[in-house]
């Protein structure tokens, strides 16, 4: 796992020298993941470079530094860090190009609120939501806040920026016969990916699981052989215990027994065709796959399977604070979303405790 250290590198770098050399290093970083040609341009522009990305020696051993604290100390998850070093990059080459040259520390310390505000701009006219530069603002924020913490640099004025206004949205469930028909899945698939599809899908739809949650369960964890509840790591290493249905354990079994390939017990339980861990990707082309064939809306994807999970719970008559622990989430507040899905389940609750809700009897 890279780390920011590795990522923006630490060659000693005075103000004002070799200042292209981090903006091409930062685009050929950001170009990674947009296809070979993209690669290979960004690669080009590289090619009187050492192969090092240089950056100032305090600033980058700051990134390393707190990348380091935000895994380590506060328990974030893989994809969190990942996330937050992500939109540091991003921040980064907007400043590269903002100011001419390769930031350092000094730079950092004397940005301006304006600055802040051009850089959500720049980042809203490239189509990012309002919902990606909250987040984004918030790992700026953070950033900012532990290099003061750390006496490192301080710099306030990223606190007189607000936060972009994210129009309140509700979770978008399927109905049962839709959550069931996704979960027969595609039956003329080779048949152990079958299995296996099937398997991931019931643990998102029957115990409410995110699908990094599901693909990081090991092998000796798998819920068969008797053992029907599972401890869960979720976001911000919280565990739960979740209940397995029968019909999930079922589902393992049948995969686990299909699987043409070993399944060693300290690795994945669930692999791609070629033997290594199933990425989400799959997943979710296996959604993609499904919502047109049954003519489901875009919304129907693989945390669409959690909604449903909560939502029919809800339905059913489930305590909001049960739904909340088999969620793993962190307040009930989060949960109590699901109560606006459902409309007619509270409107029910209220005709039925509300001693006003019927008209007295004559």
């Amino acid at each position: 796992e890279l780390s920011g250290y590795h990522l923006f590198g630490s060659a000693p770098l005075r103000r004002g020298v070799g200042c292209g050399t981090l903006a091409r290093g930062i685009r050929f970083l950001s170009a990674l993941g947009r296809g070979a040609t993209t690669v290979m341009t960004a690669a080009n522009q590289m090619t009187h470079d050492d192969g090092n990305l240089p950056l100032g020696q305090d600033l980058g051993d700051a990134i390393s530094s707190w990348l380091a604290h935000v895994t380590h100390e506060r328990g974030q998850s893989a994809n969190t860090h990942q996330a937050y070093e992500r939109d540091l990059r991003q921040f980064l080459i907007f400043l590269n190009n903002h100011l001419g040259y390769a930031p350092c520390l000094g730079d950092i310390a004397n940005l301006n609120a304006k600055t802040f505000r051009a850089f959500l701009a720049a980042r809203r006219k490239d189509g990012a939501i309002s919902r990606s530069l909250s987040r984004q603002l918030s790992a700026l924020r953070m950033f900012f806040r532990w290099l003061e913490t750390e006496n490192i640099a301080a710099n306030r004025a990223i606190l007189q920026v607000a936060r972009p206004k994210i129009p309140h949205s509700v979770p978008k469930p399927l109905n049962i016969k839709a959550a069931a028909a996704v979960i027969d899945g595609e039956p003329d698939r080779e048949s152990w990916i079958h299995d296996r599809d099937t398997a991931v899908l019931l643990l998102l739809y029957g115990a409410g699981l995110r699908i990094g949650e599901a693909l990081a369960i090991a092998r000796r964890d798998a819920p068969i052989c008797g053992r029907d509840v599972m401890h869960i790591a979720g976001k911000g290493g919280k565990e739960r215990m979740v209940p397995m249905l029968p019909v999930i354990c079922e589902a393992i079994a049948r995969y686990v027994k299909s699987c043409p390939f070993d399944l060693s017990p300290d690795g994945p339980l669930f692999l791609g065709a070629r033997g290594g861990p199933l990425s989400p990707r799959l997943i979710q082309l296996t959604m993609e796959r499904l919502r047109h064939a049954l003519q489901l809306p875009d919304t129907a994807t693989p945390h669409a399977l959690r909604h449903s999970f909560a939502t029919h719970l809800l339905s059913a008559g489930a305590d909001l604070r049960q739904i909340q622990e088999l969620l793993g989430h962190a307040s009930l507040s989060t949960t109590q979303v699901y109560t606006e899905v459902d409309q007619a389940r509270l409107l029910a609750v209220y005709d039925q405790a509300h001693p006003r809700s019927r008209t007295p009897e004559r």
